[in-house]
């Protein structure tokens, strides 16, 4: 009677925990959405989107990235693999790879090959080196339990969907449809084909973008025509309205508006009504990347109407996305979380005006000159084999060749370096292996580090300073500086009670958190820690 007994306060345990388990996980990733802007546009949201969230979820006000540099890629997979990439191998958009002499994109695959499309198809998840939290609940439930991966970006897409999803799916900028790539499957399934033929792109290309809301509403905004901006087109000016239906034919101007938002949002819809997710006792996972917010960002700077009218805007493509979800998976069986891939600097030239720290300097000119350096030190030859990331790659056969000592060749560099009054710090990547540093900012310097993958010697660049080769209007992020790393960390939903946190916490903690709400494996590499207080 006793084992009896044991055996069903067991199975009613084991059966209240599944039941309290979310039937569906959203990840929503805002590309560069720094934190300030909720404090800054939180008034003129609407109650149904980032206000709901955080009135009814959980916020961290002071979530922190803990590596450089801060990127796309790296952000997606530190948030999913719950690591930095010194351990789960991201360490940029692209970086430069010496075993075949070029730079490669993050999720370059050369085995893959376009499904849907006519570009932007050697894509899959093969670089990242851990398993992600996706991938552990496709291990958990025996490959049960659906995975799909949704965004602008192929990174956002395939990153987060992990290495073996039910699907990965990301926007195509030559033909205007959303695509995935042979590694995932050899054709798209019919509910993609069938959002494909709407040929949304045009509709949205053949309108102008106007402001969503009345203008009184964009005081927290900058004067609209302003000489920090770039155009999207040369000719089109840069204040509103913004007149698109010349480009209709031109799919790629899309991703600079923030309709590409509405595309995200319309297919994750599709992606749910069609995969079944979350109509069963096993959890799926939906991952949505949200991008526009990040080339319009990378185009008008923090500061510009166009960026607070794009998250106006995505603030009800979220309020729209809930209520979806409350009438589909039932608003208690699903839980949400929120955050962002990196923050962003505001617009150096903008700061300079008024009289804040900021500058400028020019990569080409930066490899060009330590390449006239050691020819100089050394002899002839091409040094310099990349310079990207604030890492530079050595040309290892030619100091070869030359039978150079590299740690010296490598210390004319830094010292070279150091002279420049834009770059504050500057190591061997020797030191940075070591993993010695105490320093926050430098902590975050060996972080991003990979033995493997990265550079010979790394340095850092004084706040706010950007290259200047593409102009000196927008903005850029890749820093250690709190204006890159600053970012919203929300939970919502089922399983999550009210509240917010000001303890530091990094976005490394949101995958084991996951693992703990869901009950499953933490990620392979993962090094983070659940955030307590939502389990208190």
């Amino acid at each position: 009677m006793k084992q009896l007994s044991l055996f069903i306060t067991i199975f009613i345990s084991f059966l209240a925990f599944s039941q309290d388990k979310p039937k569906l996980v959203v990840g929503i990733v805002v590309d560069q959405m720094r934190y300030d802007y909720i404090l800054r546009y939180y008034n003129d949201f609407e109650d149904g989107g980032f206000k709901r969230l955080i009135g009814d979820g959980f916020l961290y006000r002071n979530a922190h990235y803990n590596y450089m540099p801060t990127k796309t890629g790296p952000g997606h997979a530190s948030i999913y693999t719950g690591t930095t990439p010194a351990r789960h191998g991201i360490i940029g958009n692209d970086w430069h790879e010496t075993s075949i002499g070029w730079d490669i994109n993050c999720v370059f695959d050369s085995t893959a090959r376009v499904v849907g499309g006519v570009s932007n198809g050697e894509v899959s998840a093969r670089n990242v080196k851990g398993t992600t939290i996706t991938d552990e609940l496709r291990l958990f439930y025996n490959f049960n339990a659906k995975v799909i991966g949704i965004s602008l970006k192929d990174r956002g897409a395939a990153i987060p969907a992990g290495h073996n999803p039910t699907g990965a799916y990301w926007y195509d900028l030559k033909s205007g449809n959303m695509i995935t790539s042979t590694y995932y499957s050899d054709d798209l399934p019919n509910w993609v084909k069938e959002y494909n033929e709407l040929n949304r792109p045009t509709d949205f290309l053949s309108n102008r973008w106007t402001l969503f809301k009345d203008k009184t509403a964009y005081n927290e905004s900058i004067e609209d025509n302003n000489p920090y901006e770039e155009e999207l087109r040369k000719g089109m000016g840069v204040s509103f309205p913004h007149n698109l239906q010349q480009y209709k034919d031109d799919p790629s101007l899309l991703k600079y508006t923030p309709f590409t938002n509405t595309m995200i949002k319309e297919v994750s819809m599709r992606a749910v009504e069609a995969e079944s997710l979350g109509m069963d006792s096993i959890p799926d996972f939906l991952s949505m990347s949200f991008s526009a917010t990040d080339d319009i960002g990378h185009k008008f700077g923090p500061r510009s109407v166009e960026v607070q009218d794009t998250y106006l805007r995505l603030d009800r493509e979220i309020s729209e996305f809930l209520s979806f979800l409350d009438e589909e998976v039932g608003n208690d069986n699903y839980t949400v979380f929120l955050s962002a891939d990196h923050g962003a600097t505001d617009v150096p030239s903008y700061l300079y005006k008024n009289k804040m720290p900021s500058g400028y300097h020019n990569n080409p000119h930066l490899r060009n000159y330590i390449g006239d350096l050691l020819v100089e030190k050394f002899g002839e030859g091409k040094w310099v084999s990349s310079l990207i990331n604030e890492q530079i790659y050595l040309n290892r056969d030619l100091i070869q060749a030359k039978d150079l000592d590299l740690k010296e060749v490598k210390q004319v560099v830094i010292d070279a370096l150091m002279k420049e009054d834009y770059i504050v710090e500057a190591f061997d990547a020797d030191v940075v292996a070591m993993r010695m540093f105490t320093d926050p900012v430098l902590i975050k310097l060996q972080n991003g580090y990979d033995n493997k993958r990265s550079g010979d010697i790394l340095y850092i660049l004084k706040t706010s300073t950007l290259s200047d080769s593409w102009g000196r209007q927008g903005t850029d992020h890749r820093t250690p500086y709190t204006y890159d790393t600053h970012i919203p960390i929300i939970f919502y939903g089922k399983g999550i009670k009210k509240g917010s946190s000001v303890r530091k916490v990094s976005i490394t903690d949101i995958a084991p958190t996951l693992s703990m709400l869901l009950n499953i494996s933490l990620p392979s590499m993962a090094d983070g820690d659940p955030l307590m207080e939502l389990f208190d």
